[in-house]
């Protein structure tokens, strides 16, 4: 039987899984907190990825040869090519230049023949892409039609040359997404490696983690059971920096979103100073530049629990910190880089602010968003993320100015050497797994970044971040074969890395033409084909809205909803 659902019970699971508060957190193992909202909400969480099925990813090849590529190889370096590069099992075993563009091959200067080649003259040949801030879902869009599965995810990340997605929170819960890690690295499972965070499920009425020792204990607890580090919302500083502590001494990362509830005593220079790998968004930064304030200007009938109230106001929040250039901006860069903290900004989760519109309309919507998902990203106050009741112009031009505030500080943050990622945050506010990362790397591009610059971004930062930049991140000899296999080049024009392509004019015939889409994502020195997973992903949301079309969604306190679950 499902549960009522009711709007003061989803307010307190928004707290509790989204910003760091807790709900019963005595109830439940270390770092599986995040099952209470199934449990609230009546639901189980989704059904795990099928096995990797027969032929779905070629290899790994005993030698497997890339021939005649251009490279653009992660850490910065311009393009160079062409050039072949023999993978060995499931890893680099070396890169050779072989000519000069336009010209023949040199022919001697060819490593010798593989068991698997793919001739890729004429194409660009990328580490694979590190997602820094992803979610393979979340139980609230339980409220809006079937939960996600997971292998319609998997592959849309696959699909964009994701090959490895930090999973910043465990909502599906930590067991379940710690088993999904163990199969995607035995490669059992069409998936990128996860690297796995546990949501810390703060301090605010949770008994079992009333103090310090207790908060130090659950940490410890997490990493027994495999998980790779901590993602906080909030809570007291006391217990904080106690589980900061613990987390170093035992090896767990970290990674920070300061909610707006706790951000008046922990903001980003407060949990850098404790050790933060990585602050998430942009919370906890502006307040760290306030100059002349201690709060964030609420109108006085703010309330939090209302989320446009919550982002209309952070709409305004930038401009209340300090100038760009001036003495605190410079303070605050220069303390953050000395604390060697990375910055996760997921512009593009926050795009739909400043352009409702183009969010809602983006083309790949159509053929490539579940029914379910779609009613999950539409206005409801039950559901987190979905909050443009009454969006208005002025709301869209402060959010504008919030970005070119935003976007001149993480800027001027990698200009003076500190890291930046790309994470997407996707499955919420009408953006897409997959096709959000690759419109980060554009704002990235419009936030100032060199577009060789987005690419270190996306992968050597990457795998620095998520401690894995000795295996994955540069194409070098010695890392794991983790590639992306693209047709046009992704320097000139980002879009072609969408899996809708870029649409282009044919001069020559005056018809508007397809282009680019990653033809090959390698994990591992396994060869998939993006092009296929994609049309998967299509197929599953086509026979999900022909079910729909026999059988509409119920709602979520529906018999039926229980059983086709």
């Amino acid at each position: 039987m499902v549960r009522p659902i009711t709007l003061p019970s989803i307010v307190v699971l928004l707290l509790a899984v989204g910003f760091g508060l807790s709900v019963e957190a005595q109830s439940y193992e270390p770092g599986e907190e995040g099952l209470a909202t199934f449990e609230r909400l009546g639901l189980q969480p989704p059904a795990p990825a099928p096995d990797r099925p027969p032929g779905e990813g070629q290899g790994p090849f005993r030698r497997f040869v890339l021939r005649g590529a251009t490279l653009i190889d992660g850490t910065g370096a311009p393009p160079i090519g062409p050039v072949d590069i023999v993978i060995e099992n499931d890893r680099i075993a070396s890169v050779h230049s072989v000519g000069a563009p336009r010209t023949p091959i040199n022919l001697r200067g060819r490593p010798a023949e593989g068991d698997f080649e793919i001739d890729a003259e004429g194409l660009y040949v990328l580490p694979g892409f590190v997602d820094s801030h992803a979610h393979i879902g979340n139980a609230l869009q339980g409220l809006t039609g079937p939960l996600t599965p997971p292998e319609y995810v998997l592959k849309l990340w696959l699909a964009h040359g994701i090959t490895t997605a930090r999973e910043v929170g465990a909502d599906m819960g930590l067991g379940w997404t710690l088993e999904h890690k163990r199969r995607s690295a035995a490669n059992e499972i069409t998936a990128p490696r996860l690297v796995v965070y546990a949501r810390f499920p703060g301090s605010l009425g949770a008994g079992a983690l009333a103090t310090p020792e207790a908060a130090r204990s659950w940490t410890r607890r997490v990493q027994e059971r495999g998980a790779d580090g901590i993602k906080f919302g909030g809570g007291s500083p006391e217990i904080l920096q106690a589980v900061f502590d613990e987390a170093e001494k035992i090896g767990l990362r970290t990674a920070f979103h300061h909610a707006q509830m706790s951000v008046t005593r922990i903001h980003v220079l407060t949990s850098a100073g404790w050790g933060l790998d990585s602050m998430e968004h942009w919370y906890g930064l502006p307040e760290a530049l306030f100059d002349g304030r201690t709060v964030q200007d609420y109108p006085l009938d703010y309330n939090y629990n209302d989320e446009q109230d919550r982002f209309r106001e952070a709409g305004r929040l930038w401009r209340q910190a300090a100038e760009p250039g001036s003495e605190k901006w410079n303070e605050v860069l220069d303390q953050l880089l000395t604390l060697d903290l990375t910055l996760d900004p997921t512009f593009s989760i926050y795009e739909a602010n400043r352009d409702v519109m183009r969010a809602r309309r983006a083309e790949w919507h159509d053929d490539y968003t579940l029914p379910g998902l779609w009613r999950f990203f539409q206005p409801n106050p039950e559901a987190h993320g979905s909050y443009h009741f009454d969006w208005t112009t002025r709301d869209e031009i402060n959010w504008k100015n919030n970005f070119n505030r935003w976007m001149a500080f993480v800027n001027d943050y990698k200009n003076r050497g500190g890291r930046v990622t790309v994470g997407s945050d996707a499955g919420f506010s009408f953006k897409l797994f997959g096709f959000a990362y690759i419109r980060e790397l554009e704002l990235l591009q419009e936030a100032g970044f060199h577009p060789l610059e987005v690419l270190r971004a996306a992968t050597l930062n990457g795998a620095e971040l998520a401690g894995l930049a000795d295996e994955i991140g540069t194409v070098e000899a010695g890392k794991k074969a983790d590639l992306v296999v693209v047709e046009e080049n992704p320097l000139q024009n980002f879009k072609v890395l969408y899996g809708t392509g870029h649409l282009r004019l044919n001069r020559s015939t005056q018809e508007l033409e397809r282009v680019g889409g990653v033809l090959y994502t390698i994990k591992d020195g396994i060869v998939y084909d993006a092009k296929q997973l994609l049309a998967d992903v299509r197929a599953m949301v086509r026979e999900a809205k022909a079910l729909e079309a026999s059988h509409p969604w119920p709602g979520p306190s529906s018999e039926a909803k229980d059983q086709r679950q």
